[in-house]
């Protein structure tokens, strides 16, 4: 039987991603997270998770960089987990998820949640690949090479 190696080790960007982001409930804590939900409290009662679940979630995603814990912003005693840059940079992960769902998961009158453009009020266009020069790609257009020790 073939060794795989840790996600830590791999060269791989999707496993790496997949071991710090990749489960349910961290994606659904960072789905909360852009709907400014930031206090663990509120996280549980949106979610319904267990609370031991939660707190390791949250603790993997403080780890990785995708949370800070601050104290919370209307004084109280309690924290909150506040999105960093890093975090942000996840959303177009989440609309990708979100937008695949909502072409293949729904029956066409079938009740879900709708992501909409404040400014507009209109949906999200859908999520592409795009190449250097704006050419939209799919699987066949693309290939992975290998960079050795940062190289570019």
């Amino acid at each position: 039987m073939e060794e795989y190696a840790s996600p830590h080790s791999s060269e791989c960007p999707v496993a790496r991603t997949l071991e710090a982001i990749g489960d349910r409930w961290s994606l659904m804590i960072i789905r909360d997270a852009f709907d400014d939900i930031r206090r663990f409290s509120e996280f549980q009662k949106s979610l319904g998770v267990a609370k031991n679940i939660l707190a390791s979630r949250l603790k993997t995603l403080v780890e990785v960089g995708v949370f800070d814990i601050r104290p919370a912003s209307d004084g109280s005693a309690y924290k909150e987990y506040v999105l960093t840059e890093k975090g942000r940079e996840i959303f177009p992960v989440v609309i990708s998820l979100r937008q695949w769902g909502e072409r293949f998961l729904f029956k066409p009158q079938e009740t879900r949640s709708v992501l909409i453009d404040k400014e507009s009020g209109q949906p999200l266009m859908p999520i592409d690949v795009r190449s250097s020069n704006g050419q939209k790609l799919g699987p066949s257009d693309c290939h992975r090479v290998r960079l050795v020790g940062g190289e570019s």
